[in-house]
Order: C-alpha cells, then sequence, then structure tokens
C-alpha cells in the first residue's frame, strides 16, 4: 500500500467526483482510478460504489477512508517532528475559525508566527459543523469555535474567552449619552445585525427576548465585515460581540453602551483534534494560546473604549 493510494482515496471522497480528485492531485483520471482499484486489490475489499459515476464509498471504503486520514496525520506529524529537531517548525498549520471568531484569530497565528517563523498558517471561516468534521477526519490541526459546539468526539478544548455583548450606536442617538442599555430600547432602533442563520444572532436574539423584545433588524450580513460596512454615517446601530472590537474597533461618529443583562455569553474556544498527542503545529498553537491570554487582552480592550468602565 502507498500513501499515494491513500491521498487519491481522500480526493475522491473529498471531491466526490473522479475528474476533480485527479485534478486536485495532479494526475490523470486514469491513474487515480488504477491507483484506487490497486488499493482494493491489495485490501481484497471494495472500496468505490461505481456506476456511471461516483456513487460514494462502500461501507468497507468508509473504514479504509477513516483510517487513510489517520495514517495520512501520522505522516505529517512524523515531518513536522523532524523539522522541529532540525531547527526549526515548519510545515503548515491549518486553523478553521468560525466567521464571528475571525476578528481575533490574530492573537494567536501573530505571536505564533513570530515563534515559529519557518511555519505558515492557512485559516479557513468554517461553520461549526464543518469543524467538527474538519478535526474528527484530520484536515484541520486546529479550530477556533464555540465550546459547546464541539462536545464528544475526543475533542481537546482550551477556553479564549466567554462573549459580551455591547451596543455600537451613533453619538447623537437617544443612547448614546446612556450609562447602560436594556436589549428591549436596543430593540426599539434602527439595526443592523448578522443574518438569523449565524449562531451569534440566535444568541442575541436569545437576549432579546428575555428583555420581553423582538429584534426587526433592516440590514442583516453573513459576515462581521459586512456589518460594519454599514455602520459609518449614523443611520444604525449594532449589537456586537466585543470581540469584534479588537479588528473593527469603533467607527467613526459611534459609542459604545453596555448592555443590561448577562455579562457573558458563550466561550469561544480553541480546539484540537483527537490524534493523541496532539500534531506539533497543533502543540504548538496550543502553547501560544496559553500564553496569550486572549480573554484578559479583549477584556482591557473594552474597557478602554468604556472609558476605564466595564
Amino acid at each position: 500500500m502507498l500513501l499515494r493510494q491513500l491521498e487519491y482515496l481522500v480526493a475522491l471522497a473529498r471531491e466526490r467526483h473522479f475528474v476533480r480528485a485527479a485534478a486536485a492531485c495532479y494526475v490523470s483520471q486514469p491513474s487515480l482510478s488504477a491507483a484506487i482499484r490497486r488499493l482494493e486489490h491489495e485490501l481484497g475489499v471494495p472500496i468505490v460504489r461505481r456506476g456511471r459515476r461516483y456513487e460514494g464509498l462502500t461501507p468497507e471504503g468508509e473504514v479504509v477512508l477513516a483510517w487513510a486520514h489517520r495514517i495520512l496525520a501520522e505522516r505529517d506529524g512524523l515531518r513536522q517532528e523532524l523539522s522541529e529537531l532540525r531547527g526549526g517548525l515548519t510545515g503548515t498549520l491549518r486553523l478553521g475559525v468560525v466567521p464571528t471568531a475571525l476578528p481575533t484569530a490574530s492573537l494567536l497565528t501573530n505571536p505564533f508566527c513570530e515563534r515559529h517563523p519557518q511555519a505558515r498558517v492557512s485559516i479557513e471561516s468554517l461553520s461549526s459543523a464543518e469543524i467538527r468534521h474538519g478535526l474528527a477526519e484530520f484536515e484541520l490541526d486546529a479550530a477556533m469555535t464555540y465550546l459547546d459546539d464541539t462536545r464528544g468526539g475526543g475533542l481537546r478544548r482550551l477556553p479564549l474567552y466567554e462573549e459580551r455583548y455591547v451596543l455600537l450606536t451613533p453619538v447623537d442617538g437617544p443612547l448614546a449619552t446612556a450609562a447602560t442599555a436594556r436589549w428591549a430600547q436596543a430593540a426599539a432602533l434602527p439595526l443592523c445585525l448578522l443574518g438569523p442563520r449565524m449562531r451569534n444572532r440566535r444568541i442575541i436574539d436569545e437576549c432579546f427576548a428575555a428583555d420581553g423584545a423582538t429584534a426587526a433588524p433592516a440590514i442583516e450580513s453573513d459576515t462581521v465585515a459586512g456589518l460594519y460596512a454599514h455602520l459609518p454615517g449614523g443611520s444604525w446601530s449594532s449589537v456586537i460581540s466585543h470581540a469584534w472590537l479588537h479588528m473593527f474597533g469603533v467607527p467613526d461618529g459611534m459609542r459604545v453602551v453596555p448592555l443590561e443583562g448577562p455579562a457573558h455569553g458563550p466561550r469561544v474556544g480553541l480546539v484540537t483534534g483527537p490524534d493523541d498527542p496532539p500534531s506539533v503545529l497543533a502543540a504548538a498553537l496550543l502553547a501560544v494560546a496559553r500564553a496569550a491570554d486572549v480573554r484578559q487582552a479583549l477584556d482591557e480592550l473594552l474597557r478602554t473604549y468604556l472609558g476605564g468602565h466595564g
């Protein structure tokens, strides 16, 4: 059995198409198909359900695929550990991040790159479900995500911070001079919020409901950047996670107002896969994360924008 055959199988399962899988592996489609047939012959089991087109894997094929992910991850780990012994960590750290945590990713990736200048980082914006799949299939080394979305599965979790929600509102708005605001008061403002498919928005809607209110935003966005793009100019208010202040700050002409209610939202943390011990790259990122104290950095930033309070 060759590692290349396992790489072809992983690509085929990912692309679900022989031609696309071959292109991803930089080989011809006949070469890829022949290699997988040889793998079936060597293992003595059918791996691919074949028809006029790719129809998925057999039950035996799913078992082989799981082992293929594991074996290839072990190969990568061996390379990384040897590279570290030769004088520095190399390779590419594959980091998945839920969209609402992306503004804080640099708090980990910048010190990681400073500590390991020969390593690279590849960041993907992914949903919680995609992150769980990527970690289980060894397609990701680590992820920044909501910790309650990654229970089970043998994953390691390191808490980074708890989301805290504040109101961004125009300086000439009705709540601009308030020391604090209620969620029901915020719901009455012209709002720009994340879309309802976003986990952060569903959490915020629960906070509005707990204060007997329902938010009806005039503008919804599926990205934090899209939301922030509408805030300068004084027309809209928004409820944001304090973590977003790290990247986007407070737009001109707006003010941060604390919201009354639960001080903390769900926990965001760094999660690594089920491999034991973790890969060299994942272990290196965990070490950086433990030293970074992301929670304190974000809380201090929020106090700065609140004028030393909060």
